[in-house]
């Protein structure tokens, strides 16, 4: 397959779903690019997993985050045109997974430094990636760009997740899986 380009961006704007064109310095681009560098870094935390459960659960993230990304570059009015948003449901998992990990997990009460193994870095680098997604996003949030108040409950406790989810990678004894 050949890669295509359009070079619509090559005068610094780019396209929100709908067509509208923004510069690419704009806040949504922002919120979204930052998810996209997030995304990656799950993706580098996915391919270096021990446990066949942490990659499950960040291919799970990945396909929310690409939702996320969609919904954020969509202007209000043409949400309805699109069926790309978060919802309770998509919080009410990541709340779920976090209850499952803990009780698998002795979290210690001490600061953990990151790079315990190179998968639960990458995913505690996520974990940073997505806490400056959600500041970019309250942005958005508080400029009326958007309006749905789940997009900064999931990027909340898809930070919380991240943490804990790097430290049930990294604990020994528990299942793991070659890659």
């Amino acid at each position: 397959m050949a890669m295509k380009f359009s070079k619509q961006g090559d005068e610094g704007f780019t396209s929100l779903l709908g067509g509208k064109r923004i510069p690419k310095f704009d806040d949504r681009p922002e919120a979204y690019g930052t998810l996209d560098e997030a995304t990656s870094a799950l993706g580098l935390g996915r391919a270096s997993a021990c446990k066949a459960r942490t990659r499950e659960i960040i291919l799970e993230i990945q396909k929310d985050l690409v939702v996320l990304g969609a919904e954020l570059a969509t202007v209000p009015g043409d949400c309805p045109r699109f069926d790309y948003r978060i919802t309770p449901r998509q919080v009410e998992r990541l709340e779920k997974w976090i209850s499952d990990l803990q009780a698998e997990v002795e979290l210690s009460p001490e600061f953990i430094y990151p790079g315990g193994t190179v998968s639960g870095a990458a995913i505690d680098l996520a974990r940073t990636i997505v806490r400056r997604a959600e500041r970019k996003t309250v942005v958005l949030l508080h400029r009326k760009f958007i309006r749905n108040p789940e997009i900064l409950r999931f990027l909340n406790r898809l930070a919380d997740l991240l943490f804990v989810l790097a430290r049930y990678e990294e604990a020994p004894g528990l299942p793991r899986a070659t890659p």
